[in-house]
């Protein structure tokens, strides 16, 4: 909770100097669009998070999301695949991979980095050979998928309502729920947490699943937003940015700390620096 209540006053103090340097900052449109930034890292911060707290690693993150945005506009504009099914192909895919990583991790043994790394190059140059390079979107058709990620609910931005469902969801998971309790320990021991019954293969597995589900989540929710997906640059270096706010907000590299509200506050505090 220390850590926590610091990192508030750190963003609050960055908020105050932002705010000196820029009276703007305070305006509304100015708070909207950064509250959607935020929210879209929050997303796929949250799964990566999950991942470091069970003693693992996922650079295939912004892959992911390159991925997930190159694949919607495709199966949309150019297959003809209802939007919702396609929403959830995405999804779907996302997971897949985080259960790829799991078994290359828990049964093939390799390492974290270097499974989740080969995952990166190889869904970056899949995203990029797959529309030959060029840049997708929906031009000015499909309203309804754009109000995702450009849209406003009750007058909130659209992404920081769904931040919020699975913001909740994640918490309850983590903190209230005995499997959460599972990751914390694998997290930081897990071989002890293995002699104490626990399914560590599979409780790592899942934190991958959850990860590439919300990596995925976010790769909608980009393309929505821009309306425009380069496999090349899209998501590019995302991977770091989902891990330094993780960090921020109080998780511990080697595994075993940290909260979901300590993740929105280092994702808020990686997007007002930027």
């Amino acid at each position: 909770m220390k850590k926590i209540i610091g990192m508030v006053v750190l963003l609050a103090a960055i908020c105050v100097l932002v705010f000196v340097e820029n009276p703007r900052f305070v305006s509304p449109e100015n708070l909207q669009n950064l509250t959607r930034h935020i929210a879209l890292l929050a997303i796929f911060a949250i799964g990566e998070g999950i991942v470091i707290i069970s003693g693992g690693i996922d650079l295939s993150v912004g892959a992911v999301i390159a991925f997930g945005g190159v694949f919607l506009t495709v199966a949309i504009t150019e297959w003809g695949v209802p939007p919702a099914l396609a929403g959830v192909m995405v999804i779907l895919i996302g997971m897949a991979i985080g259960l790829w990583h799991g078994f290359l991790i828990t049964k093939v043994r390799l390492q974290p980095f270097i499974a989740t790394l080969c995952t990166m190059l190889i869904l970056r140059g899949h995203s990029r050979v797959m529309v030959s390079e060029q840049t997708m979107g929906f031009g000015n058709g499909f309203p309804g998928v754009r109000a995702l990620g450009d849209g406003f609910l009750l007058g909130i931005p659209s992404p920081v309502v769904i931040l919020a469902l699975v913001a909740i969801v994640a918490a309850f998971f983590m903190h209230f729920t005995v499997y959460g309790r599972y990751l914390y320990a694998i997290g930081r021991n897990p071989r002890a947490a293995e002699y104490s019954g626990v399914k560590v293969g599979r409780m790592q597995t899942i934190s991958y699943v959850a990860c590439g589900g919300l990596a995925a989540l976010a790769g909608i929710l980009y393309a929505s937003y821009t309306n425009s997906v380069q496999p090349a640059s899209t998501g590019l270096m995302y991977e770091l940015y989902a891990i330094a706010g993780a960090v921020l907000g109080g998780c511990s590299l080697s595994g075993g700390q940290g909260t979901i509200i300590g993740i929105l506050v280092g994702a808020a505090i990686m997007r007002v620096m930027a």
